[in-house]
C-alpha cells in the first residue's frame, strides 16, 4: 500500500468506457524518512488513483497499485493500476501523531 496526499482531481472526457463516471485524484505518495521521524515527507512523483471513496484535496489516503488495484474495484476487468482504498483519520508513529484528519 501506499500512503498518499490527494493534490487534486483529474478531468478526461474521452476514456476507456469501462471509466465512465469514475472519480480520477491526483495523488503524490508520502513516507517516512526514519523512526523518529517527526512529519511526513513528499516524494517526487506523482500517480492518477481511481477514487471511489470521495477523497478531497488534501486529505491522506490508503492506495494499492497493479492487481490489488483492480481487485479494489467493483468493476474487476477495469483498466486501473492505482486506486485509493482507503482515507486515513490519523497517523501515529512511536506515540507520536504525525497526522490528524480535521
Amino acid at each position: 500500500m501506499i500512503l498518499a496526499r490527494v493534490e487534486g482531481n483529474l478531468v478526461a472526457t474521452k476514456k476507456n468506457p469501462k471509466m465512465t463516471g469514475r472519480k480520477l485524484l491526483l495523488v503524490r505518495p508520502l513516507y517516512v524518512d526514519s523512526p523518529g521521524a517527526a512529519d511526513l515527507k513528499e516524494g517526487t512523483t506523482t500517480l492518477v488513483a481511481v477514487d471511489d471513496l470521495g477523497a478531497g484535496e488534501g486529505e491522506l489516503v490508503l492506495v494499492v497499485q497493479g492487481s490489488s488495484a483492480r481487485l479494489g474495484m467493483t468493476d474487476k476487468d477495469a483498466p486501473v493500476d492505482a486506486v485509493v482504498i482507503g482515507i486515513i483519520d490519523s497517523i501515529d508513529l512511536d506515540r507520536r501523531i504525525l497526522y490528524r484528519a480535521h
